[in-house]
């Protein structure tokens, strides 16, 4: 079983995520702040993580992405950042980042699934 990591401040939008990946065969786990994302990464290695890019406290989602991407331990883990930054620069920051994807708030429950199936199989 697949198993996928939420890191995502609103607890209506992590909910709303989570209702979407219930109908798909996944161990879903989450995290409500950048830290404890990056806690809970090492502790389940997810295959996938969907990560907010704006969150308050000591790190924020390209800080966790970029921590992610430079474990050697992680470093296989595809990472999708949800944003509702989409301007060029902000994409751009994100691929330095080392996100596998980029998707912009609002998006649909449809594109959210077919972004992770995509990814999933291409890993």
């Amino acid at each position: 079983m697949k198993r996928v990591l939420i890191v995502e401040d609103q607890s209506d939008i992590r909910k709303l995520i989570r209702m979407t990946l219930e109908f798909e065969a996944y161990e879903i786990h989450e995290a409500s702040d950048g830290a404890s994302g990056l806690r809970m990464a090492r502790a389940v290695m997810p295959s996938i993580v969907l990560l907010d890019v704006m969150m308050p406290g000591e790190m924020d989602g390209l800080q966790v992405c970029q921590a992610i991407k430079a474990d050697p331990k992680l470093r296989g883990v595809t990472v999708v950042l949800l944003t509702a930054r989409g301007q060029a620069r902000d994409q751009e920051a994100g691929r330095a980042a080392g996100a596998d994807e980029y998707l912009v708030k609002p998006f649909s429950p449809l594109q959210l699934i077919d972004t992770i199936e995509r990814l999933m199989a291409a890993a």
